[in-house]
């Protein structure tokens, strides 16, 4: 037994280091990964894994703790404040996929309660496969990020009424009626009660005794135990396990412990998401699909086009961005985990036969599997479009009389202009962001869409009589072609610039700028200095080791300028200029050890 489950763990290991990497390299996405490495070792492919129901159940403990650590990341004002998205727009989005499902399965002349079953279970994504693209993309905090999760919780709050709804529909349904939905609604309503009441008056102070033995481990066990045990208290009452998981986090999301929770359980949850998208390759039964392919093909088809258009048309009325939409429908598009267990109740209940169950079964697998062949799909087709079809003219800048030129608006810029206009300095800006170009209009700048680095626009913004051009683009690249453009055509005009890096700083000074800040260098000596006053130095001597090092910071990176372009010689110059502050600074200690009074303050 020990063997077996060593061996198993081997495969599964070995199979995801060799075929998530390579999908990495290859563009395909990491989910693809796991999904071909399912495919690969399970029943139909090499067959070195035939427990594929057990791993699938044990691996859905992955999306459990996926919902736990996101439920963290949500405190409860935060939850009740997108009480609309969740229940508002994803009511429509199942009862939208449904009808259409249910629509076309009628028009193929299918039975009525098998196609109402089968697109309400088809009407639920993969919380799993949406989630885990979203946040590999880092989309979370986009319009349609956000919109993904609402409609994925709705979804899983959905599944448990329709699993539930199933048996009503079947030749079983009088053996499951009775008194039992009142015990099942009285069992969950006191869960959730224990819930509240146990992770206020229980959990914390839990957390806190096994915090304060500084025993790691400990807490990690108990973090575990913690999700595991609420996990089961929701199976119990018939519920979804992640759901229950996904209540927990968010009542421990204002807790002092939340980072801690975070990190000891991130690893766990990246490695049994991993064996939960393995285990679904695994799952897909190439026994049914070699019976039926073109007739497994064309549902899957069929499906994929019902859904992602009903999606997309939902788009608009969730207000994603008009470049996300086709993004939001393609991460969405799948069938979800739930299906698998709507389908087997189903079958139990005989709404429809075993056949039909795994025929639906294989449809959800293999939309899973071309989730990421159409997202890659999305990202080389349908984004370049997008992109191309969105280009926006530049605006027409007409009566520029501003004293100072600011190319690129973002962080760094607003805070210079911001200056200018508090001095009451005229200014004419210029970003190439439409989006943060329409943000800041909305906050009253006047800001023009366009390309700094061409020279038409620079003539329309008065660069040929502006007192100054402030360089405060963020793309290296189009920092130095502006640079390159105003020293060929406005060579009077004076550049003052902001430097990502050293060796931006260096290019700048190749072409001629001679004013340059770089970005992070002064605010990190502040807080240099109020680190050292934290260790003990008085404010006078912070300062005083402040303002020498940056006088020697600057000096020595001025000095090592002819050099930067020879690796040998810029780092053999570097090296000597550390040895040379250090010892600066070993001088002044010793000083301050001499002096009797410690003179410094």
């Amino acid at each position: 037994m020990e063997s077996s489950l060593l061996t198993n763990a081997v495969v599964y290991l070995a199979a995801a280091v060799v075929a998530v990497p390579l999908a990495k390299r290859l563009g395909l996405g990491a989910v693809l990964g796991y999904l071909l490495a399912g495919m690969a070792i399970g029943p139909w492919g090499l067959g070195l894994i035939r427990e594929v129901e057990d791993i699938l159940h044990f691996s859905e403990f992955g999306v459990v703790l996926l919902l736990f650590l996101i439920g963290l990341e949500l405190e409860p004002d935060r939850l009740w404040s997108m009480r609309r998205p969740i229940f508002g727009w994803g009511s429509a989005q199942v009862a939208g996929v449904t009808a259409a499902l249910f629509a076309a399965a009628l028009v193929a002349g299918i039975d009525w309660k098998v196609a109402l079953v089968a697109s309400l279970g088809l009407s639920l994504s993969s919380t799993a496969i949406a989630l885990a693209t979203l946040g590999e993309r880092n989309l979370m905090g986009t319009p349609a990020g956000q919109a993904g999760f609402a409609l994925l919780l709705f979804q899983d709050i959905a599944a448990i009424p329709l699993i539930a709804l199933v048996p009503v529909l079947g030749v079983a349904a009088a053996e499951s009626a009775g008194g039992e939905g009142w015990i099942g609604a009285g069992r969950f309503a006191a869960v959730v009660i224990g819930l509240v009441v146990g992770g206020r008056y229980l959990v914390r102070p839990a957390l806190r005794i096994i915090a304060k033995s500084g025993m790691r481990e400990i807490f990690t066990a108990f973090a575990l135990l913690l999700v595991i045990a609420i996990s089961l208290l929701m199976q119990w009452v018939g519920m979804s396990m992640a759901l229950g998981a996904f209540m927990a986090g968010v009542l421990l999301a204002d807790s002092e412990y939340r980072h801690a929770l975070e990190t000891d359980l991130e690893p766990f949850k990246g490695l049994l998401l991993g064996l939960f998208f393995i285990a679904v390759g695994m799952s897909v039964d190439f026994g049914v699909f070699a019976a039926n392919p073109w007739l497994i093909l064309g549902l899957v088809t069929a499906f994929l086009v019902i859904k992602l258009a009903v999606l997309f048309a939902l788009s608009f009325l969730f207000g994603i961005a008009r470049g996300q939409r086709w993004l939001f429908a393609f991460v969405l598009a799948q069938g979800g985990e739930f299906a698998f267990v709507v389908f087997g109740a189903a079958a139990s209940a005989r709404v429809f036969t075993p056949e039909v169950g795994s025929i639906l079964v294989a449809v959800v697998a293999l939309s899973m599997v071309a989730t990421p062949l159409l997202l890659l799909l999305h990202d080389k087709v349908l984004e370049p479009r997008y992109r191309g079809q969105n280009k926006r003219e530049a605006d027409a800048i007409v009566g520029a009389e501003g004293h100072v030129i600011i190319a690129g608006f973002g962080r760094f810029g607003q805070i210079v202009g911001r200056l200018l206009h508090a001095n009451r300095f005229k200014m004419t800006v210029l970003d190439h962001d439409p989006d943060q170009v329409e943000l800041l209009r909305g906050f009253g700048w006047k800001v023009f869409y366009g390309d700094a680095t061409r020279v038409d626009l620079l003539h329309a913004a008065g660069a040929a009589k502006a007192r100054a051009l402030v360089l405060a683009i963020d793309d290296i690249e189009d920092s130095l072609a502006l640079a390159d453009a105003v020293r060929e055509h406005f060579p009077n005009l004076p550049v003052l610039a902001r430097a990502r890096n050293v060796t931006h700083y260096y290019q700048l000074m190749d072409r001629g700028v001679t004013i340059i800040e770089r970005e992070t260098f002064e605010s990190a000596l502040h807080l240099g200095r109020r680190v050292l006053c934290q260790l003990g130095y008085g404010a006078y001597r912070a300062r005083e080791a402040t303002l020498k090092f940056r006088e020697h910071n600057r000096a020595s990176v001025d000095a090592v300028y002819p050099f930067y372009k020879d690796r040998e010689q810029y780092v053999s110059m570097a090296k000597r200029a550390r040895d040379e502050l250090n010892q600066m600074f070993a001088r002044d200690q010793q000083r301050y050890d001499d002096e009797a009074d410690g003179g410094w303050d």
